[in-house]
C-alpha cells in the first residue's frame, strides 16, 4: 500500500507554499504557486533558504473562500494508539492560511463575508473527533480489508478510501486529481476512536472501538433528518469493535442512521417540534437506494427501531415498518422496540428482552474473526441498523450491549475467557468497556447535537441514577438552545467544509448578506422590555392596588402577547441556515 508521508515541514515566501515531505529518504516537495494557485511536484534542492519555516503533521487540504484559496494543515496531533502496529493520531489544532498575503483587495463587506466564512470552517474544525493514519486505512472495516484484491492494496490511500467517511474529501480535490501527489494527500475520519490494552485472566489483549461518521447528509440534529436523493441517511454512524490477541483478530460491526425516508422536524422554537413525513416525494425510490447500498455493503439487515409508538413519533414508526414491508425483501428483518415503554420507571433490565430477541439473528450474522495463522474463522454477514429520533443516546445503549454479547464469544473463542466465565464479572474491564461506549455516546452526541449524549449514566454504570437524570436534563437545555439559537451556522460551517456549499469567485453577494425582516429584531426586545416592566411593576407598587393590578396587567399582557406572535412564527426566529436553501434540506 501506498503510504502517506508521516512528517512534513511548511516553508512559506510571499509566492509559494513548499511543503517538504521529512520522512527518511525521501526527497519530495509540494510547491503551491500563492497566485496561479497551481501545485507541482518538486524536490528539497529547490527549497528557498529565505523561507519561514515551520514543521506541520499533514494537510487538510485547501478551500476557495470571498478573499481566494486558503490552505489548512494540521498542527499538532495526539496519538491515540496503535492498531496492527500503525499509530493512530488524533488531530489537536490546525491552521488555516491563505493564500493572499493580504485582503485588501476586497470591500469591507467582502471582508465581513470572509471572516463569517473562515468563522465556520474554524467552526468545523474545532469540532472534537478528527483522526488520521499515515500507513492503515482508518475508514474500512478488518472484515473490507480482508476481502480485497491486490490492485486494492496498491491503491494511495486517498484512492482506495470509503469515500463516505473521508471528511476533507472535498478539500482534497487539488491533490486528488494529481496522482503524483497523492501520499501528500491524508484523508482523515470524523466521530471516535479508543484503543485499550486491557487484561483479562493474565492475557493481554487490544480492544478497539471506531465510530466513522458519514459525510454523506452531514448535519447538525433538526436541520438534517432523514435521507437524501441519493438514499444517504442523515447522521450515519458505523462502529466497528475490534479485538487483537497474539496475532488473532476480531471484528463486530453495526450501524445507525436516521429513518432512512423523507421526513423533517425543523426548529420551531418549541421543546419537541412536531416531525413532519414530506407527501410530495416518493419515499421509495431512497429507501430502496439506501438498503440496495446498506446490503451490497455489509450483508443481511436488521433495523433496531427505537422510537415512541405513540405520540408525535408514532407515524414515523409506523410509516418506516410499511416501508420494510412494502419492500418485500428477506434481506431486512424489521423490529420495532419502544424503549422509552418498555425502560419507564427505570426499569432498564428490561432492555434484555430486545437483546434476547434478537440473540438467534445475532448467532447468525456472526462477526469476523481471523486465527493467528491468518485464516478466516468467521465472517459477518450482516449488522444490527440502530436507529431512534436522533441515532444517539437510546441507540448508543442498545448497540453497546449488543456489542458486548458479540464480544463475549469472541473473547471464548480466543482463549481469553475461560468457559463459565463472563464479561460483567471481569471488573476491571467492565469499567473501560463501560466507559469506552459512554465516551463513544458524548462524542456522536456532539458532532450531531451539540451537547454530551443522554442515558451514559446507564452505560457507564449499568444503572440509572438521580444523578444521571439531572445531567440529562441540563444537557436536553443546552440542546434546545443551540437546536433553536445556533445550529444554523453549525450547519451553514459543516455545508461549507464539505463542499455542498462553494463560495463564488465573482464579487456577487453571498446568501451571508440575507438580512431577517425588521420585526424579527424588533419583537424579542418588545417581550424583553415588556416582561421587564411587568417585573419592576410588581416589585414598585403604585399609590394604589388598583394602579399596580393595571400596570402588571398591561405590561403582562403585552409580554403574553408578543411571546405568543414569536411562538406562532417560531421558523421565522430561529437560527436558520443560509448557506442552503430549505427544500434541499427537507
Amino acid at each position: 500500500m501506498a503510504t502517506a508521508f508521516d512528517r512534513y515541514n511548511l516553508h512559506t515566501t510571499p509566492e509559494k507554499f513548499f511543503i517538504e515531505a521529512c520522512d527518511e529518504g525521501v526527497d519530495a516537495v509540494l510547491a503551491i504557486d500563492r497566485v496561479s494557485n497551481e501545485m507541482t511536484l518538486t524536490g528539497k534542492a529547490n527549497l528557498p533558504p529565505t523561507a519561514v519555516t515551520k514543521p506541520i503533521f499533514g494537510i487538510m487540504g485547501t478551500i476557495r473562500l470571498v478573499a481566494g484559496m486558503y490552505l489548512i494543515v494540521i498542527t499538532r496531533k495526539k496519538k491515540v494508539g496503535e492498531i496492527l502496529g500503525h499509530a493512530v493520531w488524533k488531530v489537536v489544532d490546525f491552521d488555516v492560511i491563505s493564500y493572499k498575503k493580504s485582503v485588501l483587495h476586497l470591500s469591507e463587506m467582502q471582508s465581513q463575508e470572509n471572516k463569517s466564512f473562515l468563522a465556520m470552517i474554524n467552526n468545523v474544525l474545532t469540532t472534537d473527533g478528527f483522526y488520521f493514519c499515515t500507513d492503515f486505512d482508518l475508514t474500512h472495516t478488518l472484515q473490507r480489508l480482508a476481502n480485497t484484491s491486490p490492485d486494492f492494496q496498491e491503491m494511495s490511500l486517498l484512492e482506495r478510501a470509503d469515500q463516505r467517511f473521508v471528511w476533507n474529501g472535498n478539500l482534497l480535490r487539488e491533490l486528488a486529481g494529481q496522482p503524483e501527489l497523492h501520499r501528500f494527500a491524508l484523508p482523515v475520519v470524523h466521530g471516535f476512536i479508543i484503543l485499550k490494552p486491557c487484561r483479562i485472566n493474565g492475557k493481554i489483549f487490544e480492544w478497539i472501538l471506531i465510530s466513522r461518521r458519514s459525510c454523506f447528509r452531514a448535519g447538525v440534529r433538526y436541520y438534517v433528518r432523514g435521507i437524501d436523493s441519493e438514499g444517504h441517511a442523515a447522521n450515519f454512524v458505523e462502529t466497528e469493535q475490534i479485538v487483537l490477541y497474539e496475532g488473532a483478530k476480531a471484528s463486530f460491526v453495526q450501524t445507525r442512521g436516521s429513518m432512512p425516508f423523507y421526513w423533517s422536524q425543523r426548529p420551531n422554537l418549541k421543546y419537541k417540534p412536531k416531525p413532519i413525513i414530506s407527501k410530495t416525494i416518493n419515499h421509495m425510490d431512497g429507501f430502496q437506494r439506501h438498503f440496495d447500498s446498506q446490503l451490497l455493503i455489509y450483508g443481511k439487515q436488521t433495523v433496531l427501531n427505537l422510537v415512541n409508538q405513540k405520540g408525535s413519533e408514532k407515524p414515523l414508526e409506523e410509516a418506516f415498518a410499511k416501508m420494510v414491508a412494502d419492500m418485500s425483501s428477506g434481506m431486512i428483518n424489521y423490529i420495532a422496540f419502544d424503549f422509552h415503554k418498555e425502560c419507564s420507571h427505570m426499569r432498564w433490565d428490561r432492555l434484555q428482552i430486545l437483546v434476547d430477541a434478537v440473540a438467534e439473528t445475532q448467532e447468525e450474522y456472526s462477526y469476523f474473526m481471523v486465527n493467528s495463522d491468518g485464516k478466516e474463522m468467521t465472517h459477518q454477514s450482516g449488522v444490527f441498523r440502530s436507529n431512534c429520533m436522533d441515532c444517539l443516546d437510546r441507540t448508543n445503549v442498545i448497540q453497546s450491549l449488543l456489542a458486548r454479547r458479540s464480544l463475549q464469544s469472541q473473547l471464548q473463542r480466543m482463549g481469553i475467557l475461560n468457559v463459565g466465565q463472563r464479561i460483567e464479572e471481569q471488573a476491571e474491564f467492565e469499567k473501560t468497556y463501560k466507559n469506552a461506549w459512554a465516551d463513544n455516546a458524548n462524542a456522536c452526541a456532539v458532532q450531531y447535537a451539540g451537547t454530551g449524549a443522554l442515558k451514559t449514566d446507564f452505560t457507564r454504570t449499568g444503572k440509572r441514577t438521580r444523578w444521571g437524570l439531572l445531567m440529562d436534563g441540563w444537557n436536553s437545555m443546552i440542546r434546545y438552545y443551540k437546536n433553536n439559537f445556533s445550529d444554523g451556522f453549525r450547519q451553514d460551517s459543516i455545508d461549507l467544509f464539505l463542499g455542498n456549499f462553494s463560495v463564488d469567485d465573482s464579487d456577487g453577494a453571498t446568501p451571508l448578506r440575507v438580512q431577517k425582516d425588521w420585526k424579527f429584531l424588533t419583537l424579542p426586545i418588545v417581550m424583553v422590555v415588556a416582561f421587564s416592566m411587568c417585573i419592576i411593576s410588581l416589585l414598585m407598587a403604585g399609590e394604589t392596588w388598583t394602579e399596580t393590578l393595571a400596570y402588571v396587567t398591561f405590561w403582562g399582557a403585552a409580554s403574553a402577547i408578543t411571546a405568543t406572535i414569536i411562538l406562532f412564527n417560531g421558523q421565522d426566529f430561529v437560527d436558520a441556515p443560509k448557506l442552503v436553501h430549505k427544500e434541499k434540506m427537507d
